[in-house]
Formats: structure tokens, C-alpha cells, sequence
């Protein structure tokens, strides 16, 4: 009978729970949270910096967020996302799902509030590896260990920010922040904001902060140049080469004067709680080495669940959840180490002769559909539906090139493969 750790009671943990709780070879099911409420990445505060713990604060969610990807593909495959008028909905309403998902299924009062994981590492038992982690209760100050025989590690990879290399970055003279410490508009007011990254949260930001700054300037490297039309105080520009006093020079050749250099430029995974004899590390955003982006291949024991970005994301840890606790009661084998890392070094050869880099060593988008077959080939069960990867596929190419009314589309998905979508009043099947 099995005792099992799950790090962290955002979605990726508490679907873990969710299963776990249910599985008969499971006899225990502990989950640390180091807030004092689940949800992880959906909570919003207006805090930033560090909490009254002394913590980095964990979430990087600002007030207006809505969701990018239609409620429709952002349930689990078990518990969808109540209906409503709406596709897209707010953060706070995510966050009420998951409140529901965790009390419909028993999850909550598993739940460690309050609990900073400060050490994990592996260690031999009597029949095989056990581990030991070392947690604080922040409330009482007093931190123990338990031992457990298997690891599911939940932290997300939404609270590190990641800052490139800029050449005077450390000098510059204005403000410099990062989208991780960004709440509300109000901030940027009369400014000449210089927005760094044009993914899902520096488009979003981007167009927000025209409503109050004097301009707005979006550096970016896309291949192809969105077709939304912003408003006139937004200008694009290529990346930055260099910056000097509040001057950006850009890689056409151009300057400009700004007061703030804002970082929209992602975030960096970070497991600091892991010891090193765990064998894990983190190299240019590569987390290695594990077995299907899930396993950590020198310990089998421990389990990374949502590495994967570009993804169904609660139905991907739904299946890697499925996929992992299927190895655990015996329902298939996991490879030997050998073919795990044989596995693991094959996909990095095949991803990089794709022209992946290997900071993008855990980016699915169009591998997605491939990633979730193979696990449920694998494991023998369920892979998810193939209109979620299409709707997914939809709804961002529409992110891109309507960014200003795309939330106003609504999608119903109608089978397995087929949906439709009512956009500007017109209704579109697409399979």
C-alpha cells in the first residue's frame, strides 16, 4: 500500500489527488500547498514580491486575466467546465471550477495549507527507494519529515520569471519589471512602456496598457505578424540588441526613448526543493531527464506532472495522472532505465532536427495529439479527443490575429471530433 507525496494543490495537484484517492494500492495521499488556498497560478493577490511568510509570491495572475483557450477545452475529461454564455471566462471563475472539482472528489481536506516543501530526496528501504520530505507549517513554524514512497511533483512553471540576456539591461536607467509583478493598468499611466515578448500575456498586457499609456512599443521576433490591428499608441518592433540610459535600439536599426522596460518573456521551471541526488536538472528550461516529459528516469518513483506547455492542460494531467498511476498498480511496466534514457535522447535528437531549440525542449503544440496517444498506447487507456487539439489550434490562431474580439467567440464541441463556433454572429462546423 502505497504512501504518496503530491507537491503543490494547483490543477496539476489536485488531479493527482483526484486519482490517487481512488486508487486501491494507495493507502495515504498528503498534499502541500505553501498557500493558504488551492488553485496555485488561478489565485489572484494584489500582493507582489514576497508574502507574509517571507515566500516569493507564487502567482503571476493580473486582475482583468480572462482565460486564452475557450472553457471548453479547460475542463477535465470527467468534470468539464459548468456551462455558461460565455467561451472565455475570467480567472476567478477557473478558480471557483477547481474550488469544485477538489470538493466534488473528496480532494480538499487532503490539503496542507500553509506547507513549504523544503527538501526532497531519495533514499534506499527495505524493498526498494523510498523518499523523505521535509515540509514547514508556516503558521507554527515547525517543519518534519515524512517518508513516502512516491513523488508527484505539482509546482507548475508559472512563477519564475525568466530574464534574457540584454545587453544594459542591468543599467538601464528607467523602471524595469517582469509581467510575474503586473496587477493593473494604472501603473503605466502617461509612460512610454516598452513591452518585451509577444505570447499569450505580452499581447494580452500589451493591449491593456494602451488604455493609459502615452505608447507602447511590442518587441517581438514572430515569424508572422499578427493581422490584429491595435490601436495607434501600439507600435511593433523586432527584438532588442541593446539598451543604454532609457534608449532601446531594436535590430531594424531604430531607438527609442522609454520609461519602462517590461518583460513579457515567460517563465523558467523551478524545483528548488529537489535534492541533487535526485538526478534532476534544469539547463536552458530543459527538465532532465525525464521519460515522456512525466518520469524522472534515474528515479521512477517520482513523477513531474504538466512539464508539457502548449497543451490541453487540465485534460493533459488528467491523462499523465492516468498514465502514471497505471504504472504504479501494476497495469503495465515502465522501460527500464536504459530505455528511458535511450527514449528520452532520440526525442531530443528527432526535436532539434525539427529545429527545436532546447529551451523548447518541452513545447507541444502541434506534437501534442502524438504526445497524449503515446501515453495512453502505453498505458492502456483513454487518450483524449482529438477536437480538443483542434479547438486549441482554432482559438490561438484566432488569439493572434483578432486579439481585440476574439473572447467574443463561443465554441460547443459536438463529438469527439467535430465543434463549431460562432464568431461575429456567424456559426462555423469545423471537423
Amino acid at each position: 500500500m502505497a504512501r504518496v507525496c503530491v507537491l503543490g494543490a494547483g490543477a496539476a495537484g489536485l488531479c493527482s489527488a483526484r486519482h490517487l484517492l481512488v486508487e486501491p494500492s494507495v493507502e495515504r495521499v498528503d498534499i502541500l500547498e505553501q498557500a493558504s488556498q488551492l488553485g496555485g497560478t488561478w489565485v489572484y493577490t494584489e500582493t507582489v514580491g514576497y508574502d507574509d511568510f517571507g515566500l516569493p509570491i507564487h502567482t503571476s495572475m493580473y486582475k482583468s486575466l480572462r482565460t486564452n483557450l475557450p472553457k471548453e477545452i479547460m475542463g477535465f475529461p470527467d468534470f468539464p467546465v459548468p456551462e455558461s454564455e460565455k467561451s472565455y471566462l475570467p480567472a476567478k471563475d477557473m478558480l471557483a471550477f477547481l474550488q469544485l472539482y477538489a470538493d466534488k472528489h473528496g480532494v480538499t481536506p487532503h490539503i496542507k495549507f500553509n506547507h513549504h516543501v523544503q527538501l526532497v530526496i531519495p533514499k534506499a528501504g527495505p524493498s526498494g527507494e523510498l523518499w523523505d520530505v521535509t515540509f514547514k507549517n508556516l503558521v507554527t513554524g515547525e517543519s518534519e519529515t515524512r517518508e513516502y514512497d512516491y513523488v508527484f511533483v505539482c509546482n507548475g512553471h508559472y512563477n519564475t520569471p525568466f530574464i534574457p540576456s540584454i545587453p544594459g539591461l542591468k543599467e538601464f536607467q528607467g523602471e524595469v519589471m517582469h509581467s510575474h509583478d503586473y496587477r493593473v493598468p494604472e501603473i503605466f499611466t502617461g509612460k512610454t512602456v516598452l513591452v518585451v515578448g509577444a505570447g499569450p500575456s505580452g499581447m494580452d498586457i500589451a493591449l491593456e496598457i494602451t488604455s493609459v499609456t502615452a505608447k507602447v512599443i511590442l518587441s517581438h521576433h514572430l515569424k508572422e505578424q499578427p493581422k490584429t490591428v491595435f490601436p495607434e499608441n501600439l507600435e511593433q518592433k523586432p527584438d532588442v540588441v541593446k539598451l543604454e540610459g532609457r534608449t532601446a535600439y531594436f535590430q531594424d536599426g531604430t531607438q527609442e526613448e522609454v520609461d519602462v522596460f517590461f518583460l513579457c518573456t515567460g517563465y523558467q521551471y523551478n524545483f528548488p526543493f529537489l535534492h541533487q541526488s535526485c538526478g534532476i536538472v534544469v539547463e536552458d528550461n530543459c527538465v532532465e531527464p525525464l521519460y515522456k516529459h512525466l518520469v524522472n528516469i534515474y528515479h521512477p518513483s517520482m513523477c513531474f506532472i504538466g512539464v508539457p506547455y502548449y497543451v490541453c492542460a487540465f485534460s493533459m494531467f488528467d491523462l499523465q495522472v492516468r498514465y502514471y498511476v497505471r504504472s504504479m498498480n501494476g497495469a503495465f511496466s515502465l522501460p527500464t532505465q536504459q530505455q528511458m534514457e535511450e527514449h528520452w535522447e532520440h526525442e531530443k535528437q528527432e526535436r532539434a532536427a525539427r529545429g527545436y531549440t532546447k529551451r523548447q525542449a518541452h513545447m507541444m503544440g502541434p506534437d501534442q495529439e502524438r504526445y497524449y496517444a503515446s501515453l495512453a498506447t502505453e498505458a492502456g487507456t483513454e487518450t483524449l479527443p482529438s477536437v480538443l487539439t483542434k479547438i486549441r489550434e482554432e482559438s490561438t490562431i484566432r488569439f493572434f490575429h483578432n486579439l481585440t474580439s476574439y473572447r467574443q467567440d463561443i465554441y460547443k464541441i459536438i463529438d469527439d471530433n467535430t465543434y463549431e463556433v460562432i464568431s461575429n454572429g456567424k456559426r462555423e462546423v469545423l471537423c
